[in-house]
């Protein structure tokens, strides 16, 4: 059923008028349900020709990343890479009596040789967030992160797409798309923000309080990747959901400040890895579908935007065999959400010019 509802969303998305927005219906037949890249991730008759790398393949993100990788017959090639540990995530890993081949590599002089070939390069690096800090108190140390890891994938794997899951992620995506600018290797349409989390968060909260199966909820949220830039698009879920206004408030604050919750839960000794990692692999599930030509392949992801006054923002992209195919836009907003999104630019505008000045002062 949800195959049929996205070709025949996908066949109407092209006789759209050029510049139209789609309508909220045809989003939500567009969009599948969270679990659905799951499903053919791990189905025997997906094809297995993607060559993925994850950088920062030894932390709490990139762990159970790339366990979740290396289990998908998406994947015929994993390499991984961090400054500590990856020969043994890789030898533990390989063990799984799964295709992907997978190879760890270890330091800078070693990540050329995990990069070339790659179709895919998904990024978690960074240093975690601890209790009482923001993501911008990490910035200095995650944008230097950052900024390396992109120099070495825009020189060695220029054409593959970047999944960028470091935060600030508001920054971090200006920051790589200004590196690869600088190495003349340029293209807006495969340099993501994996926005992905705060998707599966929305589409959980509202089946808890709805009762519903969370794998049949779809939210867009749209905007950025911190705080109040977070923008759930709960009047365009499907199912259709209604909430009187104290609870719509009291669940966009939870979505908004959802790594709070797991960091006070954790009593303040981390912060979000399992989930994240759910999230970033569902995108790179996604996207590999796309890029074997499945139709219909639609995912929120921070990206270079036109579609707003910032030049950067989260929104509903089809997704294509290279990249972005389509940015599907906000589609019909309503005047809480229309609220949200003028309240969020100004902030986004700041992070964006932050990412870029800070590339401007790398030698």
């Amino acid at each position: 059923v949800w195959r049929s509802l996205e070709s025949l969303a996908c066949q109407q998305l092209l006789c759209l008028p050029v510049g139209a927005p789609p309508a909220p219906a045809m989003l939500s037949a567009l969009a599948r349900p969270a679990s659905a890249a799951f499903r053919r991730s791990f189905s025997t008759s997906a094809q297995n020709n993607a060559k993925v790398a994850v950088l920062g393949a030894s932390g709490g993100i990139g762990q159970p990343l790339s366990l979740l990788l290396k289990n998908s017959p998406l994947v015929s090639r994993l390499t991984l890479y961090d400054i500590a540990h990856t020969p043994g995530v890789a030898a533990d890993l390989s063990h799984m009596e799964t295709k992907a081949v997978v190879k760890g590599y270890l330091g800078p002089e070693q990540l050329p040789d995990c990069l070339k070939g790659c179709d895919v390069v998904v990024i978690p690096a960074g240093v975690p967030r601890k209790p009482g800090m923001t993501r911008d108190d990490l910035f200095n140390t995650d944008a230097t992160i950052v900024a390396t890891l992109a120099a070495a994938c825009a020189q060695h794997c220029p054409e593959a797409m970047i999944c960028i899951i470091a935060n600030p992620v508001n920054s971090t995506i200006p920051i790589t798309a200004e590196v690869f600018k600088k190495h003349g290797v340029y293209n807006p349409s495969k340099i993501f923000g994996v926005t992905t989390l705060d998707i599966v968060r929305a589409n959980t909260f509202v089946a808890e309080l709805k009762g519903l199966d969370p794998a049949r909820v779809n939210v867009p949220v749209i905007g950025g990747h911190a705080g109040k830039t977070i923008i759930p698009l709960i009047s365009q879920c499907t199912p259709k959901v209604d909430f009187p206004q104290d609870q719509l408030t009291a669940l966009t604050g939870r979505i908004q400040e959802a790594g709070t919750e797991v960091v006070k839960a954790k009593a303040r000794a981390g912060s979000t890895t399992l989930s994240m990692a759910y999230a970033g692999a569902r995108f790179v599930f996604s996207l590999v579908d796309a890029m074997n030509g499945k139709e219909g392949v639609v995912e929120c992801s921070f990206v270079k935007s036109q579609e707003t006054e910032c030049t950067y923002f989260s929104m509903p992209l089809l997704l294509g065999k290279k990249g972005i195919k389509k940015n599907l836009g906000t589609g019909q907003v309503s005047s809480f959400e229309e609220k949200m999104i003028s309240d969020a630019i100004p902030e986004l505008k700041a992070s964006i010019k932050k990412g870029e000045d800070f590339v401007k002062t790398l030698k």
